[in-house]
């Protein structure tokens, strides 16, 4: 008989896609294959099968290739707390040589080879030539080979994406978000930290994305009078270009070519799609690999594209786009049959305000023993028909799963998306789940019904337990938000506060009974369901107080719930070995809570 648990946290799944400068060779992590994510290479002429380049004890991510591919650029953070530390890996000589320390106490983003890759550029929320933690973000230069650092420059706000070289390694962009929350500007200097200057600034909550095209060219997504747009800023004038807008395109980023083109990569609803941009002339990426998606990750020297190719049937793969559209694959999973997946419906329902929703319905073979909401987090992100190991177990294991794509998604344009804000969490999007998972069971789909899901999917979780009494019977929140006051205070990301001021209209003390209002700690005394409650003990995103607060308050209460801590996991469950245990535990738990059905009574079993 198959372990289902087993089978299903050992699926492949493919981040961090890469190619060198040269277009010799492809790079990427997979999870999956081992314990953790580890980096692998191959090479795109397919003279060689892919090789595994790491084997830690903790995740790797990739930052930067070298021109040649001998030589990245990783991260590594200690059980996946996100306090990274830069480490290079020289493939000639198999070694891996620490650059910066392995630490708890900051954040470190981007990671990037200077003009003549003696050197990296990084930033960091962090002066390590007074070793204090700052408030704001200092741009660090850092000499490979003695280690010898100089700061670039600094700014009061908070710690976000990394300094981007442009095409020429001269000039570096740089977003700072140093107004209001939510609100980013492009500041470019050069690659010695001179000539700092703002060069787009779309107002204060505005939030604005920069890619390199060329050295006097940016390519820009932003949201602007309400809508997303795509344009070019042109340094040398100062001029901001706008060339297209939703509703005909909805801009998410940009990715340079090898020439003057470069793919804008939009969205359709919740699909993701690639179009190459000339000019004005903006044309679709055909997409020629035989899978529903295809999303490019780097540029080729001869016009093409590496790119991952993806939908829900089979793991992802990853593949060569020719300048003529056709698709090589490169790399894709050991043995792809055996983890086969069933393909989700495009789901369409109406929330309780009118405003159409949409998300993906997956239906198991046999009748479904229940109706499980996955939900995803941010909540500014969204799902598509892709692979993802939790819903095909739990497909596997019999049940149905809605994955919904409520307010405040990405894929659906800005006012889908900012419409999360009218209300802050624990609004709205709350009843768009509700209206889901009910228009799921009008197709026929029986009950029970649970909820699940990481972060603001853990929130979710929460949420419906709390208040949805009469329809739930089970949740399964991870790293989620039990109280936002709590939440608040106990995140140690650098972006962390800003992003609850700006979903949730200010601060838990400027806004007491909103947050309180909005926590589901503060409605356990409803709960008539079950809990099982998931955490990652080195969580510095949702820190682990919530689940402690949880913990004591329904001990407190008398309500029966479970708890399922890693103490070697940070911001949701990716070691295999532990993905396999929190797989078993969920099908024991959704079955027992879906036989036993919800408790009578508010307090005690």
């Amino acid at each position: 008989m198959t372990d289902l648990a087993k089978l299903w946290s050992e699926l492949p799944q493919m981040t961090n896609i890469h190619a060198s400068g040269d277009g010799k060779w492809a790079f990427w992590c997979w999870a999956g294959l081992s314990e953790t994510e580890n980096v692998w290479c191959v090479p795109l002429d397919g003279s060689a099968p892919p090789q595994q380049l790491t084997q830690g004890t903790d995740h790797y991510q990739i930052r930067d290739v070298s021109s040649n591919g001998n030589q990245l650029i990783l991260a590594q953070s200690r059980f996946g707390s996100d306090q990274d530390q830069l480490l290079l890996l020289d493939r000639r000589l198999n070694h891996l040589q620490p650059l910066t320390p392995a630490q708890d106490r900051h954040y470190l983003t981007g990671g990037s080879f200077t003009r003549d890759e003696t050197g990296i550029i990084f930033a960091a929320d962090f002066d390590y030539e007074t070793d204090e933690v700052t408030q704001g973000c200092c741009i660090w230069w850092q000499d490979i080979r003695t280690g010898t650092r100089s700061c670039l420059g600094r700014s009061d706000g908070p710690l976000g994406v990394g300094p981007k070289f442009s095409p020429s390694r001269e000039l570096i962009l740089w977003h700072r978000h140093d107004r209001a929350p939510g609100g980013s500007q492009l500041w470019v200097m050069t690659a010695a930290g001179a000539g700092h200057s703002e060069v787009l600034n779309l107002g204060p909550t505005n939030n604005a994305r920069g890619t390199w095209i060329d050295d006097d060219r940016i390519a820009v997504v932003a949201d602007v009078e309400g809508q997303d747009r795509l344009g070019i800023l042109t340094l040398s004038s100062g001029e901001m270009e706008w060339i297209a807008a939703e509703p005909a395109l909805f801009p998410h980023d940009c990715l340079a070519g090898t020439g003057a083109a470069f793919l804008c990569i939009h969205h359709e609803q919740s699909h993701t799609r690639a179009a190459l941009v000339q000019g004005r002339s903006i044309a679709p990426l055909p997409n020629r690999s035989g899978r529903r998606s295809l999303l490019p990750h780097a540029a080729l020297p001869n016009g093409g594209w590496l790119a991952e190719a993806y939908d829900a049937d089979a793991p992802h793969e990853l593949v060569a786009v020719a300048a003529d559209g056709s698709c090589r694959v490169i790399a894709r999973a050991p043995n792809p049959a055996a983890h086969a997946g069933i393909a989700p419906e495009d789901f369409r329902w109406t929330a309780a305000d009118s405003r159409p929703m949409q998300g993906w319905l997956y239906r198991p073979k046999g009748t479904p023993r229940g109706l499980i909401g996955y939900i995803h987090g941010g909540p500014t992100w969204h799902s598509e028909d892709w692979m993802n190991p939790k819903i095909q177990f739990w497909l596997a294991s019999g049940f149905a799963v809605l994955d919904p794509n409520y307010r405040g998604s990405t894929g659906f344009g800005f006012a889908h998306r900012e419409a999360v804000k009218d209300d802050g969490w624990g609004g709205r999007e709350q009843t768009d789940i509700r209206a889901g998972l009910e228009a799921a069971r009008a197709t026929g789909i029986p009950g029970p019904v649970a909820l699940a899901g990481n972060s603001y999917g853990g929130f979710s979780s929460w949420y419906a337990i709390t208040r949805f009494a009469d329809l739930v019977t089970a949740a399964i929140p991870m790293c989620g938000m039990y109280r936002l006051d709590i939440d608040y205070h106990a995140t140690e990301m650098p972006h962390g506060k800003a992003y609850s001021e700006e979903m949730m209209g200010g601060t838990p003390e400027e806004l007491p009974e909103k947050y309180d209002n909005a926590s589901p700690g503060r409605f356990i005394e409803d709960i008539r369901g079950h809990v099982m409650i998931v955490h990652g003990l080195a969580d510095t995103n949702v820190g682990p107080e919530n689940t402690h607060v949880a913990v004591r308050e329904l001990t407190e209460a008398g309500i029966p719930h479970e708890v399922l801590l890693y103490d070697n996991e940070g911001h949701g469950v990716f070691r295999r070995s532990n993905v396999e245990d929190y797989l078993r535990r969920s099908e024991d738990f959704l079955s027992k809570a879906f036989a036993a059905g919800r408790r009578d009574q508010a307090r005690g079993g």
